[in-house]
């Protein structure tokens, strides 16, 4: 079982004041003609000692960004650049979201309330700085989805619905609009390490290098700082990349002002499940060259890295970047490895890799769906009458034969005779009952299946 998050008592910060004022803009929020709750994440609330907040509390803090006690003063809209499909942008920085507060965990780690939907900052260009209700209800199912597979991710921490129609080019107009709290371990992107380089700041790069490695990764600097950072941030994206391959999951717009320097998956537009294992399969209508398809997430997420590295070059050798960089091959193996293993319900082993290329030329030969083959295979053995006796899963049942049970198959998620999935379908149905018939039950019984699934699945192994 999926150890239950703690309670733990409200404790604020204000860390983000280190990188002032080079880092952000005071901003303030939006006035909303409404403020009602639709998504309120008390699991998480909990964990950061909200959880107690009545519901005029929670729309005071959330909808209106009324300060919460002892953490920031005042919001701030993070500046950063950015290769946006592989162009570099300096025009971009957040454009419809604030970092509106920063607090601690029961552990004491520091996490960022970040918004989306929140109004126009200095970096909205032409954009209304809001947020549709629709894609809230996105953001709660890909955070919901990702947590439950194991995925390092952001969590949606409250939705509010403001009362407004937003007009979109992209869904029938008008439409609704919502604003987003979500929790983050950091907003810190390489998008930001990218801008202090392009301005040729040397004292804000050191900042940002000494914040991420104190205040994010709970280390003490060593002899070569911006290459222990940059170690950090390879071996938590190698993992990013294995664990959405591992989900099926396609993340739309890998932008390395999307890659967040803890390795944590944030930021979900046109995100999809891909139901088969389909390398040029991609979720955003307009990825018309496929940079982002399933198959080439982790070719993106490299790339990105890279990016960084070419950022700190101002403080360093090129050398130690490069030894840091040549690391993602091997340690993305080594977490395909491991979190493959992990849904498998089977203990990893020296031959993994062999089994895991087995497992996919079988899916792909098969057409078996991601999420049926591993609940099928849950615990190294084939569900009673699943289809795996073909000539395209010889090999896979051959490899699997030497693996020995890991994961537990006691919890009665395992006796259902398909899996817990989240494909478009499914979710453009949970959008029309709101939209129809203003029906919010579709999205919980999601949401509280999803949660049935994580617990099911159990801790996900994190970065050794």
């Amino acid at each position: 079982m999926r150890p239950a998050l703690q309670p733990a008592k409200f404790s604020p910060a204000n860390e983000i004041a280190a990188l002032q004022p080079d880092f952000a803009d005071p901003v303030a929020a939006a006035d909303f003609p409404q403020a009602i709750l639709r998504f309120r994440n008390d699991r998480w609330a909990d964990a950061v000692g909200l959880g107690e907040l009545g519901e005029e509390e929670w729309l005071a803090h959330f909808g209106r960004f009324r300060p919460l006690e002892g953490s920031l003063p005042q919001p701030l809209a993070l500046r950063y650049h950015g290769h946006q499909f592989r162009v570099y942008n300096p025009d971009i920085g957040d454009g419809r979201g604030f970092l509106f507060a920063q607090l601690r965990d029961g552990a004491g780690r520091l996490l960022d309330l970040g918004t989306k939907g929140s109004g126009r900052t200095p970096y909205s260009r032409f954009g209304d700085g809001r947020l549709t209700l629709k894609g809230g209800m996105r953001e709660i199912l890909a955070t919901e989805m990702l947590e439950a597979l194991g995925v390092n991710t952001s969590k949606t921490f409250s939705i509010i619905e403001t009362g407004e129609a937003l007009e979109r080019h992209d869904e029938p107009s008008p439409t609704r609009a919502a604003v987003m709290v979500r929790l983050s371990h950091s907003h810190i992107r390489i998008g930001s390490f990218q801008r202090a380089a392009y301005f040729d700041d040397r004292a804000l790069l050191e900042r940002l290098v000494d914040y991420a490695l104190t205040k994010l990764y709970g280390e003490v600097p060593g002899d070569n700082p911006p290459a222990q950072l940059l170690g950090r941030v390879v071996e938590r994206t190698a993992d990013l990349a294995a664990s959405y391959m591992v989900a099926g999951f396609v993340h739309g717009v890998l932008n390395s002002d999307n890659i967040n320097v803890t390795g944590e998956s944030f930021d979900y537009g046109p995100w999809r499940f891909t139901p088969l294992w389909e390398p040029g399969f991609t979720a955003a209508y307009f990825d018309h060259a496929g940079l982002y398809a399933f198959g080439r997430q982790a070719e993106a997420i490299h790339w990105d890295a890279a990016q960084l590295a070419v950022s700190l070059r101002p403080l360093v050798e090129a050398e130690p970047l490069v030894e840091q960089l040549e690391r993602f091959p091997a340690l993305y193996a080594e977490a395909m490895a491991r979190r493959f293993c992990w849904r498998l319900g089977v203990e990893p082993t020296d031959d993994a890799s062999t089994m895991i290329e087995a497992a996919v030329r079988g899916m792909i030969a098969s057409q078996r769906p991601i999420d049926i083959f591993f609940h099928d295979w849950r615990g190294g053995d084939p569900r009673d009458g699943a289809p795996y006796a073909g000539e395209e899963w010889a090999a896979f049942r051959e490899a699997i034969a030497g693996f020995e049970a890991k994961g537990l198959k006691n919890h009665g998620y395992w006796a259902d005779p398909l899996p817990c999935s989240m494909h478009i379908d499914e979710v453009e149905a949970i959008w029309s009952a709101i939209d129809r018939d203003d029906d919010w039950t579709p999205l919980h019984a999601k949401v509280a299946a999803i949660r049935r699934m994580g617990d099911a699945l159990g801790e996900a192994p994190d970065v050794p």
